[in-house]
Formats: structure tokens, sequence, C-alpha cells
């Protein structure tokens, strides 16, 4: 049945100008647009909806989307959401119709892309099951159950048929039936997955919503589009393999992939862009230019830094550790293990075990790997007392740790088993936390602009107030919080609240910078912490002569080495500016007779500091260059009768091509200038 609702009384919809109207009860943001404008009508996809009245909210939208409950459940509401133009709209809101231009409307035409390939592949194929068939981040997939899996042609006649859908502009009606009902229907059609849904995101006795389009009929929450006819561009991906609910001994799933856009134009640049991606993939790229290795024999997400990238990682920690020294940071190191007490005693054991390597029994007690170098600094800070005056300790360390990842789940450098975390905790007095997440900000602003990436986004991490896996008292965590809080008020910085996504042990402040592919990358994060200088009892003496207890504060930057510099290799493509790459400079001589004079460049190129590679091979000229170019080295110096005659070095730039003849000196001024400033650019 369509949505029973009885229009008994007037209520406010508020726009987003600020104006609010007063509508029969049952009216549909469809309504407000034709009311507004027809033309408005005709272009919105969906609305959002929020309550005039302040409402706790059981979870953020962004969060509910992602949730198969968001897919099925009727009690996965929010105090925002996006709803379908025909909704009835029952109580006082506020409302902002979307276009397509919204990335909450692109959403939605995914998931409304799902339900189109469906229908298609009931119509070709009728025996399939169905299992879900959810929006992701960039597109949609469905799993589904056929006794003789799908082929690649497979996938070709679904999308066909799929636009023959798109074309009969079916619209999608949202319709509701009784749970039990549901369940005898999709019993007597075998579809055990629709049934696994319903069983499991419904209760006895409930409304249960469904979408139609045409004679198909899927569980679904919704929203979607208003009709098959607004999705506009698709294409199928690829196909998957999955054990239902992830168990091998039930039936064998696949995955149908898909992307969808409102428009064949923003489908093409998709497309285009993921091609960009492939033709920066760090792996691919690490092996190229010779960076790193992940060899079989030694275990999965072990890292092999070869000469070139070891080279690079020495130019980024040398740095780091610099810049440490120079803003007030010790230089500590500690053991790769530690008695397995040591982690019973921060925590790590209880909240962490399954991401840490099991226990080693030696001679005189349980050992583990560390997954972190706090507890270690933090024995560092109680092996002396500490004073009033001592305080702000800071200890830094590139340290390694190591944390057991599934199998399956590494990727390259960005996902390991092995690392190096650029490590910091900062012991401090109540007084001084503002001023040191302040110092931490600095600093890991600083690490963007020197290594390049001029966009960031930053996020508040806050506890679940009643959550028993935060630990601390309501108190502690107000007064964290407040402090975060602050710090990014006070810089005038732009950041989301996300709420129960702390640390279990304090609030956080992560900063994720954006690459030139607008691309987000997890890596700087500063954490408050007033648990672990609880537990292990850390004090220091106030100016009053008695015992205080410090809090702390964690904060690292490159996040680890590994995918920093990962995200380094992506970022520029394997093409590192001048002060990063391991060679700088490539020296071409024309013939062998000007092999002495290359030698005589190498020399002085070398003096001033900078990091050459000479070419002395009898390949020809063009074949030296283009080897050099495959490198992506910086400057390619070629050298021949009139160079040497003139003491000077005809001058290849990366990316630009010729500049002509220029002095050595001129060369090197140049040189030695791009690498003291740190700049990206050649």
């Amino acid at each position: 049945m369509l949505y029973p609702y009885k229009v008994s009384n007037q209520i406010k919809i508020q726009l987003p100008d600020g104006s609010v109207r007063e509508v029969p009860s049952g009216t549909s943001p469809l309504d407000i647009a034709n009311s507004i404008s027809p033309r408005l009508a005709a272009v919105v996809v969906v609305a959002r909806i929020k309550p005039l009245e302040p409402v706790a909210a059981t979870t953020t939208e962004a969060a509910l989307e992602a949730s198969e409950e968001a897919m099925y459940s009727g009690h996965a509401t929010q105090a925002e959401r996006v709803v379908d133009l025909t909704t009835p709209l029952t109580e006082d809101v506020s409302l902002e119709l979307l276009k397509e231009n919204d990335p909450a409307a692109l959403r939605v035409v995914r998931h409304s892309a799902a339900h189109v390939m469906a229908t298609a592949i009931l119509e070709l194929f009728p025996e399939t099951k169905l299992g879900h068939g959810p929006a992701t981040d960039n597109g949609f997939f469905y799993d589904v159950y056929r006794e003789v899996p799908f082929t690649e042609s497979d996938l070709a006649a679904i999308e066909a048929r799929m636009a023959d859908v798109v074309a009969r502009d079916e619209k999608f009606e949202r319709v509701e039936e009784t749970r039990g009902q549901a369940l005898m229907d999709y019993a007597a059609q075998g579809e055990f997955m629709k049934i696994h849904f319903i069983e499991r995101f419904t209760k006895p006795g409930e409304e249960i919503s469904l979408y139609k389009n045409g004679n198909f009929t899927d569980f679904c929450r919704g929203p979607h589009v208003p009709s098959t006819a607004r999705v506009k561009a698709f294409k199928l991906t690829s196909l998957a393999g999955a054990y239902w609910l992830g168990d091998e001994n039930n039936q064998q799933l696949q995955r149908l992939y898909g992307t969808a856009f409102f428009s064949q134009k923003d489908l093409d640049a998709h497309f285009k862009h993921l091609e960009e991606i492939k033709a920066r993939d760090h792996r691919v790229l690490g092996k190229q230019l010779d960076l790193f290795s992940i060899q079989e024999v030694a275990g999965a997400g072990l890292i092999f830094w070869h000469p070139k990238g070891g080279l690079i990682r020495k130019i980024m920690e040398d740095w780091m550790r610099e810049d440490c020294i120079r803003r007030g940071y010790h230089m500590v190191f500690t053991p790769h293990i530690m008695r397995r007490e040591l982690w019973k005693i921060s925590g790590h054991e209880e909240v962490y075990a399954e991401n840490m390597y099991p226990p080693m029994e030696l001679d005189d007690a349980e050992y583990r790997l560390k997954p972190m170098n706090c507890p270690g600094h933090i024995l560092i800070y109680k092996n002396s007392p500490k004073s009033y005056r001592d305080l702000p300790q800071r200890y830094a360390e590139l340290g390694n740790v190591y944390r057991y990842e599934r199998s399956g789940t590494m990727h390259g450098l960005l996902r390991v088993r092995g690392f190096t975390q650029d490590d910091a905790h900062i012991f401090c007095t109540r007084d001084q936390i503002n001023s040191e997440i302040e110092g931490c900000l600095d600093f890991a602003e600083a690490v963007l602009k020197t290594f390049g990436f001029k966009e960031y986004r930053v996020e508040l991490s806050t506890h679940q107030p009643g959550n028993p896996d935060f630990i601390g008292t309501p108190e502690e965590w107000a007064q964290a919080e407040s402090a975060l809080h602050t710090v990014l008020t006070n810089r005038g910085l732009t950041f989301q609240t996300f709420p129960g996504e702390a640390a279990f042990y304090g609030p956080k402040i992560d900063i994720k910078l954006v690459d030139v592919l607008g691309r987000l990358w997890q890596l700087s994060t500063v954490q408050f912490d007033f648990k672990l200088p609880q537990r292990f009892g850390l004090e220091y003496t106030g100016e009053d002569g008695q015992h205080h207890q410090p809090v702390m504060v964690h904060r690292a930057l490159f996040g680890s080495v590994e995918r920093f510099f990962g995200v380094l290799i992506e970022h520029y493509a394997g093409a590192f500016p001048m002060w990063l790459a391991p060679v700088q400079v490539g020296l071409v001589p024309i013939s062998e007779k000007h092999l002495d004079y290359a030698k005589t460049v190498q020399q002085r190129l070398e003096a001033a500091g900078l990091r050459v590679e000479l070419d002395a091979s009898n390949n020809k000229m063009q074949g030296k260059i283009r080897d050099f170019g495959v490198q992506k080295v910086p400057f390619i110096l070629i050298m021949g009768d009139k160079e040497s005659a003139t003491d000077s070095v005809s001058v290849r730039v990366r990316a630009k091509g010729d500049e002509g003849s220029v002095t050595i000196d001129a060369f090197i001024e140049r040189a030695k200038s791009l690498v003291a400033e740190h700049s990206t650019n050649l």
C-alpha cells in the first residue's frame, strides 16, 4: 500500500533562505518544489530534512548511509536525513531540495542504479537470487547468487538491458507491507538473502519498506531518484566472488560492481580520473623507479627499502628530526619488544590485543612486539623526578612498530604490518595543553607545506557519553574536548566533528591531506590522553611542592614514514621535487670524447652538494636522455663541443624540455636554491 497518513493539521517548513511556510501535514518535498517553481521541481533529485525541534541523533548521516541497517531498517533514522521527493512531511522541518550537483544526490542515484541493475538481471536471468545493493563512494554493487556464475559477456548484456530499463522511465515508488507478508512472499520465491535481511533488521509486527519500479520490487529503506530515467550515465565495471555471510560453507555469491553519474561527461571524467590514479600507483612506480619491494619469502606487509627509496626516506627523516629538535623535542629511541606486563598496564593488552602480534615466551617473561611507542616514552619520563619547571617534556621518535593486519588487507606502502611511526609524546601541565596542541598543529601544517600539499581537511573526534569503551570521567572528556575545540576555533580552522570516533583514551584531531587528484589521505593526528598518565602513575612536583599528574598529548605528523612515502609517490607520480629526488641531475655526454668534461661537471655538482648520475655508457645520446626521463630525474644536462668550450651545460628540464645552455655556476646556483627552498617547482 502507498504511504498512509492523515492530513489533519498544518506543519511548518523552513527553506534554506530562512523563510517558513505553513502547509498541510502530508505535503511532499515535490509539492513544495512545484509551489516554488515547476522548473525547480523538474531538476531536484531528493530532499534533505531536519526537524526544527532539536532531536538526539542516533548516528550521523554518513555513518548510516555506510551501514547495512541503513538499507533496510525503519529504525535506522537520524535527526538529519535524505528522503524521496514524494515523502509525506508530517512534522515541522527544515527542507533543502537537492539537485544533481549535491554529493548526497549522487549517492542516491547510485543506489537507484543498483536497483536498475537488479531489474535487468532478473529480466535476463530470472533464476538469480538477490542479496543487497548499496551505493559506495565510487559507485554501487549488488550481491547475487546464481548456480551458473556470470561472465564478462553477461555484464555487457546486463548493461544493455539496464539502458532499456532507464529508457522505460519507470517511477520508483515506496510501498509498505507487513513483515509477515514480505517473509512469505520472499520464501515462495526462494530469496534466502532477503529473508535474512528482513529477519535481522526488522521486528515482528512491523511494516517494512519496499521499493517498486515496473515489475521489480526490492526490500529497501531508500531513498531513490524519482524514476529510472534519472540514472542517465552508468557503467558496469567488474565481477568479484564472495561467500554468503563470509562463510566458505555457504553459497558462493558474485558481486557485480558498477558506477553511475548524472551525465556522460561526469562518467567520462570519472574513468579518466581512474586512469590517472592507475598511472600514479605507488606499487607500480616503486618497482619502476626501484624504490622499495615486498619480498614474499619474508612476509606480506613488510617493506624493503632499496637504495633510492632509502635515500628519500633519509631525507624525509632528517628533515623531521631537525625540525623536532628546533621545536624543542628530545629525540629518543625505545626497544622493539617489551614485556607483556607493560602492555597490560597501558591497556593495549585489553583493548588492542587483536592488532598485536602474539606473545613470545622467553626465559624471564612473555614479550610482545610494540604496536605503539607511547609506553616506552612514558617509561623514559618516569625514569627521573620531574618538576613543573621541567614541563613540557617533548619526546620524539621515528620508531618501528608492528601491527597485525589481516591477510588480504595489506596494500603496498599504504597498509603494512611493520612501519616507522614519527611518534611524539608531550607531557605537560593542564595549563599548557592549549599551547602544546597549538604547537602540534603548527608543526603539522609545516609538514604539509614543506612536502607540497596545499590543501587539507580537519576532523575533531569526540567520545560518546555512556559508552564503556571510552575510559575516563565525563569531566576529563569535557576538558580534553574543550581544549581541542578551542585551539581549532582560535586558529580559524574549518573542521567537522565526529561524535563517538575518539580514541578510547581521549579525543583527537585528524588532519587529512588532499593530493593532486583530490583524494583524502589520513596521516597527521593529534590526540589528547589523560588516562595513560593515570595508569602509569606519572607525577611532577608543582609550585606548591605537591605531587600532580601531568597530561599527555600524542602526535604523529607523517603518520607512518611508509604511508607518507606512498602518498608522496602518488601525489608526484614519482616525479619528486628537486630536494627529494634520489638523483637530481643526470649527465649525458654526447660522445665518448666529451666524457672527461662530463666527469669534471659531475665533480663540481657533487662538490656543491647535488646528487648526480653520469651515464658513461656507449648508448646513443637520445637513449641516455630517455633512460633519465623514465627515472623522472629533474634535470638532464647535455654536454658536447660547444658546452665543453664555454664551461657550460645544455639544460633539459623534466616535463618542460630543453631550456638551452647556461654556465655551470649558474646552474649550480639555481639547483641549490631549489633544494634550499624545498621548492616543488623546477
